[in-house]
């Protein structure tokens, strides 16, 4: 593969750096020490640039070089970098008056398998897993491709009792080969004094206690891709641990969901979790949530209870709404990741938020996805043909609907254990409006017919599972459109904006549903309005309900006077519930 030269006559000719004594005690550490020091080259094929990152002589190299460069400009020039910072020093010395030092002389160069690689050899070919970067005494063992964290983040709030949740990013490696060490600072660790670290766990996820309040936290972790390490990563949390809120809302509902759940059974959650967005405009902290604590809709604290709250479920399927498109990248994801579920997204047109859905990896597998904006579809996809006729009928009513960004969220999942059982997950949040439940019917005439296409044409037999916060009460033309399999246009509901919007029609459910958690009195509570709007609707023909996780009690929602609050991070309650296949 390689031009090797029997001599280093060659190299020593034109890589050689005259050094002064005061570096020549960090050579002879290099050489006392067996254990060579790290090289990471970053390489791959498709790419121009390949990078080499080491420590010399105390200061951090990161070289981004040209793979078709050839190897001896790379030496050069990082002889020419120590040459440099030797000149720097002794122009230093001089200008203090003090005597100049004599000098020894080093050499650069790259080894392979004991011989030296040629300095015509081009980048690509020359930096070879395994191979030695020589810089004087110094030894650098090479690790091509080694694995990596690209991101490696601690949150920002950390409160006892709750999970914390590491953000990493690994690159030629596997999360879950990699290993974790976390610390907590000794309780003699001063104000300017350099903290002691005691360890305290060697889980991905760690879980303050009281006894750790007023301490940071530190996560020592350590890529891996099978048995190959790569370099350590350090984090220390940017502040100490915080006393938690005392007993949550959700507590008493994870005595319920204390186990993942067997081959047999699908747990299932569906959950409004209040976008950031909404939470703090002032509307929401004048108006709608004034009962509310204000750190109480700071992100950090919510997303701790949401984290801890979501992880407690040990669902398999998990759809959620109102999920900030940051939320769901730098916090969920690295948060449900470490408990097993992988997650798409969809976010809404010209919104910041969106969709949600996640899945337990170990039991379900993505086939594919079938997202689509309503209102878009309407007016492109010839299967809506007829409906969109019929609203044409009412230009106001029309517009109304088109306006809308809502977005339905099609995922088939196929089970692991059995691949001939799949399951068509859809996740959607409705037009808002109290009015708007003619909009709201338009939107679930298209989402149902979508969702028949989807199923014949790519998953014919599987169980339709749709979740999502409907904006729709049981007395309304939606939830009996759902259950009952169709909405007459006699409901009142097709004028519910009036009769300049009204559009009577009937509209049929494809498919037969019913409600998986019944009909609560609430699943949203705010100070001005309590109702049910969220839903888990399933196929009774297919699937069955095992059990409902009992929402909390009255005096536990309204602890604070109503949602969200302190113990509580949405204005919403998640449904969660258990089903079996027939």
């Amino acid at each position: 593969m390689f031009n090797y030269l029997t001599t280093a006559s060659r190299l020593l000719s034109r890589y050689v750096v005259s050094i002064p004594p005061r570096t020549i005690h960090h050579h002879l550490i290099c050489r006392f020490y067996s254990k060579m020091e790290r090289a990471v080259v970053r390489c791959l094929p498709g790419e121009s640039k390949l990078t080499i990152s080491f420590v010399l002589e105390g200061s951090q190299k990161h070289m981004l070089r040209d793979q078709s460069e050839e190897l001896g400009k790379v030496l050069a020039r990082i002889a020419n970098s120590l040459m440099k910072g030797h000149g720097k020093a002794k122009k230093s010395k001089k200008n203090k008056g003090q005597p100049a030092e004599t000098t020894e002389l080093t050499v650069v160069r790259l080894s392979y398998n004991g011989d030296f690689v040629a300095d015509d050899a081009l980048n690509a070919d020359a930096w070879q897993d395994g191979s030695v970067l020589h810089v004087g005494e110094c030894k650098y063992s090479v690790e091509r491709n080694a694995p990596t964290f690209t991101t490696a983040e601690l949150p920002v709030s950390l409160l006892a009792g709750f999970p914390v949740c590491p953000k990493l990013e690994v690159e030629f490696g596997d999360l879950k080969d990699c290993q974790f060490t976390w610390y907590k600072e000794g309780r003699g660790s001063g104000e300017g004094q350099e903290s002691s670290w005691v360890e305290t766990g060697n889980d991905r996820v760690c879980v303050p206690s009281n006894h750790d309040i007023g301490l940071k936290l530190k996560l020592k972790c350590t890529p891996r891709d099978g048995e190959k390490n790569g370099a350590d990563k350090e984090l220390v949390s940017a502040g100490a641990v915080e006393a938690g809120p005392g007993a949550c809302t959700f507590d008493n509902r994870h005595m319920y969901t204390m186990k993942q759940t067997d081959e047999r059974t699908t747990r299932v959650v569906s959950y409004n979790i209040l976008a950031d967005v909404y939470a703090q405009t002032e509307l929401s902290k004048t108006v709608l949530y004034p009962y509310c604590a204000p750190y109480a809709l700071e992100l950090d604290y919510r997303q701790s209870l949401i984290k801890k709250e979501l992880a407690g479920y040990n669902a398999d399927i998990i759809c959620l709404q109102e999920v900030d498109k940051m939320v769901f990248s730098d916090s969920l994801c690295p948060a449900l990741d470490a408990y097993g579920m992988d997650g798409v997204f969809r976010i809404k047109d010209r919104q910041h938020e969106g969709l949600g859905t996640y899945f337990r990896r170990a039991k379900l597998k993505l086939l594919s996805q079938h997202d689509v904006m309503l209102s878009e579809a309407l007016t492109t996809d010839p299967i809506h043909s007829e409906l969109l006729e019929k609203v044409s009928a009412n230009p106001s009513l029309k517009d109304k609907v088109l306006q809308r960004s809502t977005t339905l969220q099609v995922s088939v999942l196929q089970y692991l254990n059995d691949p001939a059982r799949t399951i068509c997950v859809a996740n959607t949040h409705l037009y808002w409006h109290p009015k708007g439940g003619n909009v709201r019917l338009v939107q679930m005439g298209v989402a149902l017919t979508h969702l028949r296409q989807v199923i014949r044409g790519v998953a014919p037999d599987a169980a339709l599972l749709f979740s999502g916060d409907f904006n729709s009460t049981p007395s309304s033309g939606l939830f009996q459109l759902m259950t009952g399999g169709r909405a007459p246009e006699s409901h009142p509901d097709w004028a519910s904006s009036g009769p300049e919007e009204a559009c009577p029609m009937e509209l049929v459910c494809p498919f037969p549903l019913l409600s998986a958690c019944g009909e609560p009195a609430y699943t949203n509570y705010v100070g001005g309005f309590h109702g049910c709007l969220d839903y888990i609707f399933l196929e009774p023909s297919k699937m069955q309900v095992e059990q409902v996780i009992p929402l909390p009690s009255h005096e536990e929602v309204t602890t604070y006077q109503a949602l969200p609050s302190v113990s509580h991070p949405s204005d919403h309650i998640a449904m969660v519930c258990d089903l079996t296949w027939k």
